[in-house]
């Protein structure tokens, strides 16, 4: 702390041309500078001949007399009150009489008593305008052209009601910083009168001051008014003018103070020489004092939206235009080619598991628009049910700000956490939750409302969670913002971002394969995507082990069956007594808590990990950004997953994803690890070891479903007595097995499914009675039950 307040506050500014770009005579320390001439005012005012423009400074220029593309944004406020932006006015009019590449430097109106005359320059483009820097549609030029669209907004009316309709605006009616100049009222971001009716606006010399330079003039400050960067811890809601980024004079952004990124504590990460050197930082800036300069730049490369640095998906170094593609900006230090030292790989590499064989639809060519549709339209990054493929499949896409707010995220396992604890994202620890980590820290999502508990039934409506509930925020589900890593997933993964007329197999929901880096079509017979919020629903009536008349399941088959789920959405209720079977059964931290615990969906999904652990190794990050495996899970998920042989090793060597948290020996050992498992009876502790014996392997999808999300059967089991409408079939239809080549394959839900149920049993108390044909003398299923009808149908599965 000590360190921090020693830091330098903003140093004044001083008033001196001559020393600075804007110099632009021969003894000017710039490289654009006239040949001769050794006036300094001269190229900018005149005492007579002037330009006739209102508010202008005796100015010695012409006018352009372009007409702008000017800056416009789905989240520009400003447009939903004036529409259109106004073309450039005030003291913006003058700055792009040079900016703006169309007329030479060195042309004036009057010089030494001579009309139009053309000053030789030195530095200038070909034809004496802007020289073109790092090239012309870079967001390191300073001929900003006649498309202003990737340039901070101008000539927008800044009052009271702009702030109270944008929120993260200060009031400048409320700010002593800002407003209108007046006799005795200098504000230090001053407003110019050239809106409609002389409504005060933003222009270039709000922001900047073409006079002035920093005490050292080596430091480049931009002939900004204010800091050019942050020099002191930020505090929501309270600009200071000495110590704070300009750009918090007016933008108040929620949550931003105690985010990580403005953190001193966790944005430690140092910029490379390189990396500086292009942005024109001091050496050795840290992340958080470049604090808004990380990702935006307020003149940015052209196709950039939003004023992203380095936001398109150009392939040049730096960006020269392309189309926006938001990630790129994230990828500036989320790779493994940063821009800033990252030696201990506190910021993760986010980049290459995008790069992985399955991954999100990130980048413009994966996405099946060709472009990014991505757009929000508020502080909180919401987004518009059609641009996530409500109205149309081709919208679908996932972009980091899906996901994580970058002005709000934290480091915390907590997103409520009281400041940043260092750690990369939630606890994986016993007691286990599914309570959002600071990674997710005021994003958005929603919270499926339920009305039935029928597989599969859709929900009835959605909730949208948005807002930052700030530090020690509340964790209800009830909350008005995302307190739970599901709900930020449900709002693609769901009929919220994409009409589903519930009709199995085959419905309206999204198909494989469309996007790039997306599963294969045909994957476990899996041609269409489901729908997670139907499969997660964890009705209260069916938690614990309890007797339900509205699972899904037929009316025959009810007593002792329940819905069954991962407790992605609540907790299951059935503990190891309820489930008759040992704690072990479950491998760290799992084995703690059973049956109150919950987890989350990127527990499952992520880059590949070891074969006992959903933790990633090494520095890889958590979070579903890609993986080696399908469905971007961390192990592998097939008709094969499972044990290959009576005896199996500690762990599963095909690194199945059942057995990161299930004891592998447990379920595909004929031993079975010496423990219980919920299937068991008089015959065994431990039915699966006892099978596993018989048959010499064991493989998940014989008995369980497909898609181990949630089901209309207790223990996600299938039931090929009482198949339904969850593939395209009356309720309670018999798939005939005749064979122990027989298998039963109907997306999305069986695959290589041999289990018949004739009646559920209370877990602890199976039978071979319980299992078998429920029809024996119906054409095709006259393999009797029980042991018989196992011998007959399993004695050698595929």
């Amino acid at each position: 702390m000590l360190l921090l307040l020693s830091l330098p506050a903003m140093a004044e500014r001083v008033s001196d041309i001559a020393n600075t770009k804007h110099n632009l005579s021969a003894t000017g320390p710039g490289t654009t500078r006239a040949t001769s001439e050794d006036e300094v005012c001269v190229f900018c005012h005149t005492p007579h001949g002037a330009t006739s423009f209102p508010g202008s400074p005796l100015w010695n220029r012409q006018l352009s007399s372009q007409t702008y593309t000017v800056y416009t944004s789905s989240s520009l406020d400003a447009e939903d009150i004036m529409g259109q932006l106004d073309q450039p006015g005030g003291s913006s009019k003058l700055c792009l009489s040079c900016h703006d590449g169309t007329l030479a430097i060195g042309t004036v109106n009057v010089l030494g008593g001579q009309q139009n005359v053309n000053i030789a320059m030195t530095g200038t483009a070909i034809d004496g305008s802007m020289p073109p820097g790092e090239g012309e549609t870079t967001g390191f030029i300073r001929d900003l052209g006649i498309d202003l669209t990737n340039d901070h907004p101008i000539s927008l009316t800044y009052d009271s009601n702009l702030a109270n309709v944008d929120t993260e605006l200060v009031d400048p009616v409320a700010a002593a910083h800002i407003g209108v100049r007046a006799p005795g009222f200098r504000p230090i971001v001053p407003l110019e009168q050239t809106g409609s009716g002389g409504a005060a606006q933003i222009q270039c010399a709000s922001c900047h001051d073409p006079h002035i330079r920093e005490q050292d003039p080596a430091e480049v400050i931009k002939f900004l008014r204010l800091n050019r960067f942050q020099t002191n811890i930020p505090v929501d809601g309270a600009f200071s003018e000495t110590s704070d980024i300009m750009c918090l004079a007016c933008h108040d952004k929620e949550g931003w103070a105690t985010s990580a990124h403005a953190s001193p504590s966790v944005a430690t990460e140092t910029y490379t020489s390189a990396g500086a050197a292009q942005r024109e930082f001091p050496v050795g800036l840290p992340v958080w004092q470049a604090a808004c300069l990380n990702c935006h730049d307020t003149h940015s490369v052209h196709g950039s939206r939003r004023l992203l640095r380095e936001g398109t998906d150009s392939l040049t170094v730096p960006k020269a235009g392309g189309e926006a593609a938001s990630e790129e900006t994230c990828y500036q230090c989320h790779s493994s080619t940063p821009v800033i030292n990252n030696t201990a790989s506190e910021v993760k590499d986010i980049r290459t598991d995008f790069n992985l064989p399955r991954h999100m639809p990130i980048s413009n060519a994966d996405q099946v628009a060709g472009q990014e549709v991505h757009d929000v339209t508020d502080s909180d990054l919401s987004e518009d049910p059609l641009l996530l493929g409500k109205d149309n499949l081709s919208n679908r896409h996932a972009e980091c700000t899906d996901c994580h707010n970058p002005h709000r995220v934290m480091k915390n396992a907590l997103f409520n956490g009281t400041g940043s604890d260092l750690s990369p994202t939630h606890a994986h620890t016993a007691g286990h939750t599914n309570i959002a980590s600071g990674a997710m820290r005021g994003s958005w999502g929603v919270e499926p409302v339920y009305g039935s508990s029928v597989f599969p039934s859709l929900p009835t409506n959605y909730l949208v969670k948005q807002g930052d509930g700030g530090l020690g925020a509340g964790t209800l589900v009830t909350s008005d913002w995302v307190t739970r890593e599901y709900q930020i997933c449900l709002k693609c993964h769901s009929d919220y971002g994409y009409f589903d007329n519930n009709i199995y197999p085959l419905g309206t929901r999204p198909n494989l394969s469309t996007s790039g880096g997306g599963t294969t079509s045909g994957t476990n017979g899996l041609t269409q995507y489901t729908n997670q919020a139907v499969e997660f629903n964890a009705p209260v009536l069916h938690r614990g082990q309890t007797t339900t008349t509205d699972s899904g399941a037929g009316s025959a088959f009810s007593i002792n069956n329940h819905r069954s789920w991962h407790p992605v959405i609540g907790e299951t209720g059935r503990d190891p007594t309820t489930r008759s079977a040992s704690a072990n059964a479950w491998l760290a931290p799992w084995n703690s808590n059973v049956g109150e615990q919950t987890m989350y969906c990127s527990d499952c999904h992520g880059n590949s990990t070891g074969p006992t652990t959903v933790v990633p190794s090494g520095n890889n990050p958590w979070g579903p950004h890609g993986s080696t495996n399908e469905f971007i899970l961390k192990g592998s998920w097939n008709d094969q997953t499972g044990g290959q042989a009576r005896d199996v090793p500690a762990t599963d060597p095909n690194n199945g994803i059942c057995f990161k948290c299930h004891d592998y020996q447990t379920y595909a050992d004929r031993n079975g690890g010496d423990l219980d498992s919920g299937y068991s009876g008089s015959q065994s502790n431990n039915l699966h070891a006892f099978h596993a014996d018989r048959i010499e392997r064991m493989h998940c999808m014989w008995c369980h479903t497909a898609v181990p999300h949630g089901w209309k059967n207790k223990a996600l089991l299938v039931n090929l007595n009482d198949v339904g409408a969850e593939a395209g079939l009356p309720a309670g239809t018999e798939i005939a097995i005749n064979g122990s080549a027989d298998v039963y394959n109907q997306e999305p839900y069986y695959f290589n499914a041999k289990l018949k149920v004739r009646t559920f049993a209370q877990s602890g108390n199976w039978e071979e009675t319980n299992c078998g044909s429920a029809g024996a003398n119906i054409p095709g299923n006259a393999t009797s039950t029980g042991r018989d009808w196992m011998r007959d149908v399993c004695t050698n599965p595929p």
